[in-house]
């Protein structure tokens, strides 16, 4: 994996009042910056995900292109790079882990795009999952800044439906002996294998699972399928990293903060960005209605709908790209 920069905070006082002690934000630029500086797209990371996790996003002729956009990839916090459970020193490692909000994210990442990167305008801010809830929080939170705003199947405000599949995660960990209320000596890999065939069942769509579309990935079944694509994705993650940012996301409300004192159709409408949110047909973490029901209360804002039976994992079929690139290259320009 290619090394992020990192780009150091010292000590930040977060929504909660908790200081995050020696916070730090890891970042990947792609590109080149133009004279005008106008040129920069900013992807956030999804749940679970890296830099470069997200650069199926990007490539030369795609939509976003490296040979015309700086892209800039932030790595969440709790991603394991950025400053995380698993990289922070005592007091505040592992279970102690102070609790992040994606406005605590924004904020961190909109520190990195000014004063390390000299940015003042962001011609698109997208990303998928957990990273179009970024984007959703830094056009309410920064409407002067973002022109333009793409959510790839995410939501303004996660959901109740969505909360009861995040509970199951959690409890998939928790109750791994091994997992010793987060100060474990060894992964809890049983904790992690159920957690991973919990996600498998939400990820995809039910006509994925009955057309037997997993055999794309050389798959016989059902169960070779969460073995041979998702077992070894949240293997390599770290328990506590993961039960960070679901917190994060169990908790995501882009009026939940400050600014908005929780009237969320007040941080829908004061959004100025050019706005296209990208659900997926059958996602049930984020299903289409919600993104119809955001869409009206952003001023000039669409929706449409990514015809797919992935389900939420639809950015990760080259079917559905170009779909998705038509979106991006609309509000691009």
């Amino acid at each position: 994996m290619p090394d992020p920069d990192l780009f150091p905070l010292g000590d930040f006082v977060l929504q909660s009042g908790a200081t995050l002690w020696k916070a730090g934000v890891a970042y990947k630029t792609y590109g080149s910056l133009n004279a005008a500086r106008d040129n920069v797209v900013l992807i956030p990371t999804f749940y679970a995900g890296q830099h470069t996790d997200c650069e199926l996003m990007f490539a030369a002729g795609r939509a976003i292109d490296p040979a015309r956009h700086f892209i800039v990839v932030a790595n969440m916090l709790g991603n394991g790079l950025s400053s995380s459970p698993s990289n922070t020193p005592a007091p505040f490692e592992g279970g102690r882990f102070p609790k992040i909000t994606l406005y605590d994210n924004v904020k961190l990442q909109q520190k990195l795009v000014r004063e390390e990167l000299g940015v003042e305008r962001l011609k698109l801010v997208t990303g998928f999952s957990m990273g179009a809830c970024q984007a959703f929080e830094w056009a309410a939170q920064f409407p002067d800044m973002v022109q333009a705003a793409a959510p790839l199947a995410g939501s303004a405000r996660t959901g109740s439906f969505n909360k009861v599949f995040l509970l199951s995660l959690r409890r998939a960990l928790e109750l791994d002996p091994v997992f010793a209320d987060g100060f474990y000596e060894r992964p809890p890999v049983r904790g992690l294998k159920a957690f991973a065939a919990i996600y498998a069942g939400w990820g995809f769509s039910e006509p994925f699972y009955r057309t037997a579309a997993y055999r794309q990935f050389n798959a016989r079944n059902h169960e070779e399928f969460v073995e041979y694509f998702w077992e070894p994705f949240f293997l390599r993650c770290d328990a506590n990293n993961l039960l960070s940012q679901l917190w994060t996301w169990l908790h995501s409300d882009i009026s939940d903060n400050p600014t908005y004192g929780g009237d969320f159709e007040r941080a829908l409408g004061a959004i100025k960005a050019r706005t296209i949110i990208v659900p997926s047909e059958l996602d049930r973490y984020f299903p289409p209605v919600d993104s119809e029901n955001e869409a009206r209360q952003i001023p000039g804002a669409s929706w449409r709908q990514i015809p797919s039976i992935w389900g939420h994992m639809a950015l990760f079929n080259p079917a559905d790209g170009a779909f998705i690139d038509q979106a991006l290259k609309e509000l691009l320009g």
